[in-house]
């Protein structure tokens, strides 16, 4: 076959450092707006983006070029660095380390977008740790709770 095609979803999930709440509501909007640009610009179609105060949410399609920690890494380091030029309060602005990456089918992605839409009212009844550890056990991996949190 001559040309390459491929549809990957991935629902990508990553906090704050140390999970402060440095997302405010003053930040928010434009952060999951300038997460959007840098993955159009790494070829990645982003489908929803959301999140609270300490993490953030990205649904996304990956680019057939681009490995999910390049993308990653791509939407950290360059939100971080921007995010600090927003004012003095977000000079210390960080991501932590890790993330969490999951593969979504197709007839998945209208629950996941709803998912990322309404992270708002999640939070209301329940932590990012909760919620990490309930993802992992729907996505089935395995892990070590000594080695999820920094």
């Amino acid at each position: 076959m001559p040309q390459s095609l491929s549809n990957v979803i991935v629902h990508l999930v990553f906090s704050t450092k140390h999970r402060a709440p440095t997302i405010d509501s003053t930040l928010e909007a434009d952060l999951h707006g300038y997460l959007g640009g840098i993955a159009r610009r790494i070829g990645c179609i982003p489908l929803g983006i959301g999140g609270v105060a300490d993490h953030v949410h990205v649904a996304c399609c990956l680019a057939r070029t681009v490995s999910i920690a390049d993308l990653v890494q791509e939407l950290k380091q360059a939100s971080s660095k921007w995010a600090k030029t927003r004012g003095d309060v977000y000079e210390s602005f960080a991501w932590q380390n890790g993330y969490g990456a999951f593969s979504v089918g197709q007839s998945q992605l209208p629950e996941l977008l709803r998912y990322v839409a309404n992270q708002p009212e999640r939070h209301r009844q329940g932590s990012f740790q909760d919620e990490f550890r309930q993802l992992l056990k729907r996505y089935g991996v395995t892990y070590d709770e000594r080695y999820v949190w920094e």
